[in-house]
């Protein structure tokens, strides 16, 4: 059991791994015997980071904003004979005005980052698993908030969305060039994006309907993650992998 969740020989890529959700997989990763390649703008922070890992740990700066930005990380791996076969496309941003107050550059920014980067990302990952003959695992990691409604967060609910129905047409595309493409649905999970919005009388409230009754811990995203990843889930592509306690069962 513990070969078909390895992951040694494995090159991944986690994008905004410099914090909390991306921190978090590349350790998973790194775990599961990968070599893990954590980017984000803030390359100080992945840098140490990659250095707290070790061996089999890298730092690349990436802004995933800026289509030039991904071309450029991908050419700089390849050109040190990098090619990464599992790709975690985890960096997000939100949102918080509601959409009569909402200025056009809140919702461009957040479709920028959370939708059109993850399509940037993959599309240029599965081009090079493509031309070298590899297999591969895209894992998206979208949100519960792709499949239900909470207010004041309109573009960060469009781009999760999207991001589920994006991950199902790449899976339905990429499956004859042996890259499968999974999407990743966690529910109440503390981050540096969302810790403010998780004291808020709303949030408090909203956990009260968890059937769990807590937000989740990130180790309990671990089993999810390595089974997207590794060839535990061989024959799993298109899915949207729901980890939240049961909140999105819910419907009081």
């Amino acid at each position: 059991m513990d070969q078909l969740f390895s992951l040694q020989g494995r090159v991944a890529l986690v994008t905004g791994a410099s914090s909390g959700l991306g921190q978090h997989f590349a350790h998973v990763l790194h775990a599961a015997g990968a070599t893990v390649v954590l980017a984000a703008r803030r390359l100080d922070r992945v840098e140490a980071e990659a250095k707290r890992l070790g061996e089999r740990a890298r730092a690349i700066a990436i802004d995933v904003s800026h289509e030039a930005s991904i071309l450029f990380t991908f050419e700089t791996l390849a050109a040190s004979g990098v090619l990464c076969d599992i790709i975690v496309n985890n960096a997000g941003i939100s949102g918080s005005s509601l959409l009569l107050q909402m200025e056009t550059t809140e919702w461009d920014d957040v479709i920028r980052v959370n939708l059109r980067a993850p399509f940037l990302v993959a599309r240029e990952a599965a081009r090079r698993l493509v031309a070298a003959n590899k297999p591969g695992s895209i894992v998206n990691i979208a949100s519960i908030l792709g499949l239900r409604v909470s207010p004041a967060l309109a573009p960060y609910m469009a781009s999760k969305a999207g991001l589920i129905h994006l991950t199902r047409s790449m899976a339905f595309e990429f499956a004859r060039y042996g890259i499968r493409v999974n999407a990743l649905c966690p529910g109440y999970f503390e981050t540096e994006i969302n810790s403010d919005f998780l004291k808020s009388e709303y949030a408090q409230a909203a956990l009260k309907r968890v059937p769990q009754r807590r937000i989740g811990d990130l180790r309990d995203l671990d089993g999810p993650l390595l089974l997207l990843a590794s060839d535990a889930g061989a024959f799993m592509t298109g899915e949207a992998l729901v980890v939240d306690g049961g909140q999105s069962i819910n419907a009081v």
